[in-house]
């Protein structure tokens, strides 16, 4: 693995982290309001990770 991919792969885990923790931060019925459930958190900042 090139130090280049280790850099990116720690960026979008860092990326991930802060979309869980914001997502996190909202209200049920924010959440409501987007679309998401609570469950879905993890799930929607993977893919909001990968298609960035």
């Amino acid at each position: 693995m090139s130090l280049k991919s280790l850099t990116e792969k720690i960026k979008a885990w860092h990326r991930y982290r802060e979309s869980v923790r914001e997502l996190s931060r909202l209200s049920d019925r924010e959440l409501a309001d987007l679309g998401i459930s609570r469950v879905d958190i993890e799930f929607v900042a993977k893919n909001g990770v990968r298609h960035a």
